[in-house]
């Protein structure tokens, strides 16, 4: 009897011992990198940007001073830069393609994003990507040549990426890091696009897009003044799910555990343990009701992708000509961004992409099964070779189904099944995430494909 009670505790108090030795790893190391986030250098790139005047997608692409063009080098230079300060870790390359014959790009014309990349470690093709577009516009979508600061839609993104590469270009993670500044968002999600088909072209694994669009107003259209929220925006379902999988889901669940839903929690989670004042509001919709960003066409290839942004708008401050009527300001000038708003999501993206890619490999292939039975097993895939060299093991996750975040969880070590006893299928949801050795964790997996994030 000595010996089976031995044999119990040492199995249930080295991994508690583990989860708190590695929680305190990564929790030191998240507190100083959203520390280093500085809202003066995000002032400093917005006003350079809106500097250049207008950086529509149709306008001049020549002038060193003015366009979009000039803009677009200015931000690769920043880019090599930050990478010649690192010893060359970016890797900075420009992804286009000509667009002609629509709507709001009648005229042959390229569009240019500008990616940074810090190569991983251990998983270099798995990928988590920061974008922000570069773009801006006034009231008639196709004016290219009247002054469009777009100081906070989206300089203010944009910023927040440049300076999210300062501050993680200091580190080395397991996985890679993109930094995208991307083109043509106003004219129809264009660079988006654009590189969402370059990233299948090049085979790359991208389980993560958090795209940035607005995110330094605090003084909204509804009167509301807030510094200490902000939105995220993800779908329900893939949009790419097959009526196969919808038929199984519509019997297993996973309205509400897409992979971009999961990613949002994620967010809601680092928020919560690692940005002081800032609560994450998560909204249960692909965008703003009616309305699209850049995060769109990366989940219409069947990408992870989330919006973060501001909780109140201003709609007098987005896409207006410069002007006053009736004693209201109108344009996005930059006297509508709060820096120091900017500075904090801007940190909720930096500890964010330092936790994903810092995780081991996202579970893959994870399976469920336990009905009519008074338990729950999952099962997933294990990967092999140099990608799981930080993984410690898996944590199953569960919650009641009406449940916003995940409530309950239990570490089950390096292994690729468990069993949860007494705990029935029918009353919750589940998943899977996988932990490192320091503690990182990776989103949470709902089993089937209503929750994959891909192998």
């Amino acid at each position: 009897m000595r010996l089976i009670l031995v044999s119990f505790l040492s199995f249930t108090l080295i991994p508690t011992h583990f989860q708190s030795a590695a929680a305190a790893e990564i929790d030191a190391s998240m507190h100083i990198l959203q520390g280093e986030v500085s809202a003066d250098r995000l002032e400093s790139d917005i006003r350079n940007l809106v500097g250049f005047g207008t950086r529509h997608t149709l306008s001049d692409t020549i002038s060193p001073t003015r366009g979009i063009g000039a803009a677009r080098r200015w931000i690769k230079a920043e880019f090599e830069k930050i990478s010649a300060e690192c010893g060359g870790c970016l890797e900075v390359i420009t992804v286009s393609d000509f667009v002609e014959g629509e709507t709001r790009i009648p005229e042959r014309t390229e569009i240019v994003s500008i990616l940074a990349i810090q190569r991983g470690r251990y998983d270099p093709d798995r990928m988590v990507v920061m974008a922000g577009d570069i773009d801006s516009r006034v009231s008639d979508p196709m004016n290219a040549t009247d002054d469009s600061p777009g100081a906070n839609d989206n300089a203010s993104g944009v910023a927040g990426v440049i300076e999210a590469a300062r501050v993680l270009s200091k580190k080395r993670f397991a996985g890679t890091i993109v930094y995208a500044a991307l083109s043509g968002e106003e004219q129809g999600l264009f660079g988006g696009k654009i590189v969402a088909a370059h990233a299948l072209e090049q085979g790359w694994r991208i389980k993560a897009v958090l795209n940035n669009d607005m995110i330094g107003n605090i003084e909204g259209v509804d009167g509301v003044i807030d510094n200490s929220t902000a939105r995220v925006f993800s779908e329900g379902t893939r949009f790419v799910e097959t009526d196969e999988e919808a038929r199984l889901r519509r019997f297993t669940g996973g309205e509400v555990d897409s992979p971009s839903r999961n990613l949002a929690r994620y967010v809601d989670r680092m928020a919560d343990q690692y940005i002081p004042n800032l609560d994450v509001m998560m909204v249960y919709r692909l965008d703003r009701f009616a309305r699209g960003g850049h995060h769109r066409p990366f989940n219409e290839v069947g990408i992870p992708g989330v919006r973060i942004m501001e909780t109140h708008e201003n709609y007098n401050r987005q896409h207006q000509d410069l002007r006053e009527e009736d004693g209201v300001n109108y344009g996005d000038v930059v006297e509508g961004v709060n820096f120091d708003y900017a500075r904090k999501l801007t940190s909720l993206n930096v500890v964010t992409l330092a936790s994903l890619a810092s995780a081991p490999p996202i579970p893959a292939n994870v399976e469920i099964e336990g009905a009519v039975k008074p338990s729950t097993t999952l099962k997933w895939s294990r990967p092999d070779g140099r990608a799981a060299r930080n993984l410690a093991g898996y944590k199953i996750y569960w919650r009641l189904t009406d449940a916003s975040q995940w409530t309950h969880s239990r570490f089950v070590g390096d292994v690729t099944s468990t069993t949860l006893e007494n705990i029935v299928i029918d009353n919750y949801f589940f998943g899977v995430a996988s932990v490192a050795k320091d503690g990182a964790e990776s989103p949470v997996v709902f089993p089937g494909p209503a929750g994959s994030f891909g192998d």
